[in-house]
């Protein structure tokens, strides 16, 4: 009997590259995707469970027998429309979520955070960022990952002209970013997902951060 994975907020750019990346491992038997909109993922594995998430106690059920929660909610504030809305997405929806699978039992609970992650930031996205991480560490999970990409590359859903225009320039520039730099590097969406569920794999205890440099090497 193969396990269960639960990815929310599957139809964004690293979520849908996990639910790709479960979707080909052997011993995985059943994707949950709790999604706001359909998504256009076909697969016998998958099981997608469109969902209020502001009413995400109402789905409890969803995380029973699960043993991987993968948490890729996120959002921008010109998004979003307000520092409020982009708090409600980036930290209430993500911890209430943690807060069910830690109820439900989850042996690992693994998030999509960023790089320069810090609760005592002056910096609001980053500061914001840094309250889920110190949030979800006090759920003491039995493996906890937490995981701090710098710029995404791949495919969006919608068009985000400031992160495309850098996305260019970082990937024509790659060559630049060694030794200290290391940590700035432009990283494919897909290389954060496989190194998600390559570490949920492991079944690896307590606490964990990576940084950019090493979701660049755990992703390969």
């Amino acid at each position: 009997m193969g396990m269960t994975s639960l990815v929310m907020g599957a139809t964004g750019l690293v979520g849908r590259q996990v639910t790709l990346e479960l979707l080909n491992r052997d011993h995985i038997s059943e994707v949950r995707l709790l999604v706001r909109r359909p998504i256009d993922i076909v697969h016998p594995k998958v099981t997608v469970i469109e969902t209020d998430w502001d009413k995400l106690d109402q789905y409890e059920a969803a995380f029973e027998g699960v043993h991987s929660v993968f948490s890729c909610l996120g959002t921008t504030i010109k998004k979003a429309g307000s520092q409020q809305q982009f708090r409600k997405v980036d930290l209430d929806y993500v911890l209430a979520g943690a807060r069910l699978a830690k109820q439900a039992q989850v042996r690992q609970f693994l998030a999509v955070s960023s790089m320069g992650a810090d609760p005592k930031s002056k910096v609001f996205y980053s500061r914001v960022k840094g309250e889920m991480e110190e949030a979800l560490c006090s759920l003491q999970f039995p493996g906890l990952h937490l995981f701090r990409p710098s710029l995404l590359l791949g495919d969006r859903a919608e068009s985000r002209l400031g992160e495309n225009l850098a996305s260019v320039l970082m990937t024509k520039l790659d060559f630049i970013f060694k030794g200290r730099l290391a940590s700035y590097r432009a990283i494919p969406a897909s290389k954060v997902a496989k190194a998600m569920v390559n570490i949920s794999m492991t079944n690896t205890r307590g606490n964990h951060v990576y940084p950019n440099e090493v979701i660049h090497v755990l992703g390969e």
